[in-house]
Parts: C-alpha cells; sequence; structure tokens
C-alpha cells in the first residue's frame, strides 16, 4: 500500500508533483487545511518550510502521528518542537546539500559589496553624481565562518579560491580541517573574533545557537569589522547589532536572515549605513524549488525501495551528523 503523503506549501507545488504522486497517495494542504489533513498521514514533505504549522497540527494520539517528515530546507529548526523530537518513531530529514554552492556565492558577493561599497555606487548613481573614492582589497583579509557544515564549508572554499584568510568556529577545535585549516572551539574563540576582517555566520539555529551573536561576541570582534548572516536571524541579538553598528565599532554587516521575517518595516537596519538587508533569498537560484523537489523525490524513492533514508537530522542536535550520507546538488 502506498503511503499517505501530506505536502504541506504556499499556493505554489513541487515542479514534480506528478511524479511524486506516482509514489505517494498525495494530499495538499495550506497551513490552513493542515490540522486536518496531518493525522493520519505516513509522511509530510514541508514544501513550504518556514512555518510553525506542523508544530501547531501535530496529532496528540501518536498513533495518528507519521512516521517521516522531510523539510524543503537545510534548516529544521521550525520541525525542533517536543512532540516530534521526542518520539523515536518519526525520521526527520532535510535538504543538506541543494543550497552550498549558491549560498557561498552569495556570501562572497555580500563581502565584495561591502569591501567595495557597491550601494554607494548604485546610490551615485541614483543621483547622476560623479564621486570617485578608494575601496577596499579582499583578497588578504581574514574571515571566521561559524558553522562547520556542508554550507560553511563551501563558503570556505569559495573565500579562499580568492585569497582571503579563513578559518572556522564549531563545536570541537583542530588545526587540520581541510576546508578551514584551524576550527575554533569557545576557548580560542574571542581571539578569533578579534582577528577577523568578516564575521560569517553559517550555523544552524539550536538552542546551543540561539543569540550566540549577543553583546559579548559582538564586543569581541574586531574593530572596524563586518558581521555576515545567511544562517538564521536568531543566531544574532539584533538589538545589540544596532548598537555596535551606530556607535561605529563595526563598519557594516549583510543580513539575509532576520529574527522576524519579514523584516519590520521600523527596523532601523534597513537604513543603516554600511548594512546590506536581503530578503531571505542566499540560496534561491535559478532552479532552485526543482532541486529541492528532486532531493525529496530521491528520498521517497529509496522509501518506497525500502533503502535508507538520506539526510536524516539528529533531532536533538538539530542537523545531519557529517557521517550522514548526504543528498548533494551543488
Amino acid at each position: 500500500m502506498a503511503d499517505r503523503l501530506v505536502v504541506l506549501h504556499q499556493g505554489i507545488l513541487p515542479p514534480n508533483a506528478e511524479d511524486i504522486e506516482r509514489l505517494a497517495d498525495t494530499v495538499y494542504a495550506t497551513e490552513e487545511e493542515l490540522p486536518l489533513l496531518l493525522p493520519g498521514a505516513d509522511v509530510v514533505f514541508c514544501w513550504h518550510s518556514i512555518t510553525t504549522a506542523v508544530a501547531e497540527a501535530w496529532p496528540a494520539d501518536p498513533a495518528l502521528c507519521p512516521d517521516w517528515v522531510h523539510v524543503a530546507a537545510a534548516g529544521v529548526d521550525p520541525l525542533l518542537f517536543p512532540a516530534l523530537v521526542d518520539n523515536p518513531e518519526v525520521t526527520l530529514t532535510n535538504s543538506r546539500g541543494v543550497y552550498d554552492g549558491a549560498i557561498a556565492e552569495y556570501v562572497l558577493g555580500l563581502i565584495l559589496a561591502l569591501a567595495k561599497d557597491f550601494p554607494g555606487t548604485w546610490e551615485h548613481q541614483r543621483r547622476r553624481e560623479w564621486r570617485p573614492r578608494d575601496s577596499e582589497r579582499i583578497g588578504g583579509r581574514s574571515a571566521l565562518v561559524w558553522g562547520t557544515g556542508p554550507i560553511g564549508r563551501a563558503v570556505a572554499r569559495m573565500l579562499r579560491a580568492v585569497g582571503m584568510r579563513v578559518v572556522g568556529a564549531g563545536r570541537t577545535a583542530r588545526a587540520d580541517d581541510p576546508d578551514f585549516g584551524t576550527v575554533h572551539d569557545s576557548n580560542s574563540l574571542a581571539a578569533a573574533l578579534a582577528e577577523a576582517d568578516y564575521v560569517v555566520l553559517a550555523a544552524p539555529l539550536t538552542p546551543a545557537t540561539r543569540c550566540m551573536v549577543d553583546a559579548s561576541v559582538l564586543a569581541a570582534m574586531k574593530p572596524g569589522a563586518r558581521l555576515v548572516n545567511v544562517g538564521r536571524g536568531a543566531l544574532v541579538d539584533e538589538e545589540a547589532l544596532v548598537r555596535h553598528l551606530a556607535d561605529g565599532r563595526l563598519a557594516g554587516a549583510a543580513l539575509d536572515v532576520f529574527a522576524q521575517e519579514p523584516l519590520p518595516a521600523a527596523s532601523p537596519l534597513w537604513d543603516m549605513p554600511g548594512v546590506i538587508v536581503s530578503p531571505h533569498t542566499a540560496g534561491e537560484v535559478t532552479g532552485w524549488r526543482a532541486d529541492l523537489a528532486d532531493l525529496f523525490l530521491d528520498n521517497l524513492r529509496r522509501r518506497s525501495e525500502g533503502h535508507r533514508l538520506l539526510n536524516v537530522v539528529d533531532k536533538h542536535k538539530g542537523y545531519v551528523m557529517d557521517t550522514t550520507p548526504q543528498l548533494s546538488r551543488s
């Protein structure tokens, strides 16, 4: 008997919906419809990935809960609610591997935009002002990439390729990492922050990483450094960041993710000098939806054939362990 599959969507269906329907008894649900359609499902595909709808619709009766939830995103933080995390019968998988190369290119673009002050150039062009000025090199500058998963590694490789000096920050210190060279843990993080011209956040959002960039971390950063966040907005204490940007201690920031999305119109981040705001689009490149949908179809096919699912998330840690094979699209 085919699995009963619920696809959570926002009005746009996966481009390979017909292929998915051949493998599973598929129904489609909006956030409002999910409480009626989720109970009794075998599989939930969170095509709409940044939502609390699954937590809110999760059945109280374990017998009515799905045994597999897949999210069309690398981050799984909206799904780390106790009833799912603590149920050993529920497997959670993510879309690790789809975004790595795209986000690495985006980070490089943001760093170049900050160093070359492209926003200022575009503003001068808009005003028809001819205003020559110096810009900065990025070759030889230092970057600390905080988060040593696949996205952080792709970022490290990209920045090394253009001549930047790169180190990492993660759970375990090491001196011979193939992508970062040196990886700092909490014991040596302050020294690494004090040396970095750019701090790039690529960590998952977990209880351990929530608000990890607080006032103390921002104060430990090198004067004139810049922060780039392509992880999750809640990694950063945004009020503290605004203060450090306003007093000039930090030269700027490029932020693709925010604690509240869309970023409220009243946020001072919109208008702060040296700040680039983008709407959570670092990984959204031509073909990204097809890649996400095909990745889920690959795993659905594996399930139907009795094979091991890939990209299985350690629900208590909040990410795929490095020893788990991944479905790579980069």
